[in-house]
């Protein structure tokens, strides 16, 4: 049994030390560019196998030029001609592909080990989804596909033996304050509740009237983190962590009631969960999506990531209060929509999109994002999901109910 038990760990230290592949969904956005740098960091342990992007053709490019993927991705054929120019000028041997099959593919080749699902929006769910059913590791930064079609992609990743890693970094810390052996029952483990933390994002001492005519300039200003516009707006409104407290749901197996929403502007701690015999776990660290990236990669292993470590003294003090939901009602919209289920989590998400891209293009106000979400979801009929089918079916309902009802919020030019 000794040899056997040191053959085990000769395979684990050869599986360690061989190169392991990754697919980038989403390679050109904040998630996407700090994988790379974690890549970047360990390039004897990580080559990347595809990159994939959608309007920032050149950045893509030019990161394919510096990590030779196989391929990378891109959804026109336009971007692909332009694509493959930059890459012949570069001397760079890649292939180009096309679309949301070319997506799937990527996220699925039997070649890859890990696929990082950066992609934001409706638009990761499929290849997110591809990856499990591939059996990959599939590192989850793409709330969404939680969000849309949660039991389904739960089920792929049990059915199929992937790996689910959470890289939000609140979902991260919850991960890293579970018990090690966590099975998906709170009362097993002694677990009282999930403390899931909210920075309050730029408008957390706003009052409602205050939030009347705030511009997009200052709701993507969030005050910690670098973050893309959609979900700088989603911080903003904090429907960002109400799509938390769904994805904290489907991927820990317990009730909206057992997550509670804490604001913590400092956002050093990143969650925290609660016991029964009084203890509370948190996971502190600076605010840098680096490090549950590089802790998804390396899982159960931990490896430099690049972030500078906390400074308790340079902190002081960390501060904590209850979300103001009168002037936050996405958090509840949220709570509502997964308490519904079925179809309910994938309209939501669909019509917030929606709504923030209007606000985006400054054809609505801030206010106007979760009374336009409450209005779809007020119309949105009972309804199972059980298949993919389903869910992208509630997607495109939702789009045109919410550009329905748009016209009626559109601001004065």
């Amino acid at each position: 049994s000794l040899s056997c038990a040191v053959r085990i760990v000769d395979l684990y230290h050869e599986r360690t030390e061989m190169s392991q592949w990754i697919t980038v969904l989403g390679a050109t956005g904040s998630i996407g560019s700090s994988t790379l740098d974690v890549v970047r960091r360990h390039p004897a342990r990580y080559r990347v196998y595809a990159l994939t992007g959608f309007s920032r053709v050149a950045e893509l490019v030019s990161a394919a030029i510096e990590f030779s993927p196989r391929f990378i991705v891109v959804p026109t054929q336009s971007a692909a001609e332009t694509a493959r120019q930059l890459l012949t000028q570069a001397q760079q041997d890649c292939q180009v592909l096309v679309g949301e099959e070319a997506l799937a593919r990527v996220a699925s080749d039997d070649d890859v080990d890990m696929v990082m699902a950066s992609i934001v929006g409706a638009a990761g769910l499929v290849p997110t989804l591809a990856a499990a059913n591939s059996g990959k590791r599939v590192l989850l930064a793409n709330k969404e596909a939680l969000v849309m079609a949660g039991p389904l992609f739960m089920q792929a990743i049990r059915d199929n033996g992937a790996e689910l890693l959470p890289i939000d970094s609140e979902h991260n810390a919850i991960f890293q304050s579970m018990p090690a052996d966590y099975s998906g029952d709170f009362a097993q483990h002694g677990i009282e509740k999930i403390l899931l933390t909210a920075s309050g994002g730029p408008f957390r001492n706003k009052s409602k009237s205050d939030l009347a005519d705030v511009t997009p300039a200052q709701a993507v200003a969030h005050p910690n983190w670098s973050m893309g516009a959609k979900i700088s707006v989603d911080s903003a409104t904090l429907m960002n962590k109400g799509l938390e407290l769904i994805e904290a749901c489907f991927l820990f197996n317990c009730h909206a009631d057992q997550v509670q929403v804490v604001v913590h502007p400092q956002s050093v701690i990143h969650s925290m969960v609660q016991y029964n015999d009084g203890s509370v776990i948190a996971e502190l660290g600076q605010p840098d999506m680096r490090t549950p990236i590089a802790y998804g990669m390396a899982w159960p292993e931990r490896i430099d990531a690049g972030v500078k470590h906390l400074d308790l003294f340079d902190i002081a003090r960390l501060d904590f209060v209850q979300p103001d939901h009168e002037t936050f009602p996405c958090l509840n919209l949220a709570k509502a929509a997964f308490e519904r289920g079925g179809i309910f989590p994938a309209v939501l998400n669909a019509v917030n999109e929606i709504a923030v891209e209007a606000f985006l293009g400054e054809q609505i106000s801030f206010l106007a994002i979760p009374d336009l979400i409450e209005n779809v979801m007020q119309a949105c009929p009972e309804q199972q999901m059980t298949c993919l089918d389903d869910v992208l079916a509630a997607d495109r309902w939702a789009r045109e109910q919410a550009t329905t009802y748009l016209p009626q919020y559109l601001l004065d030019r």
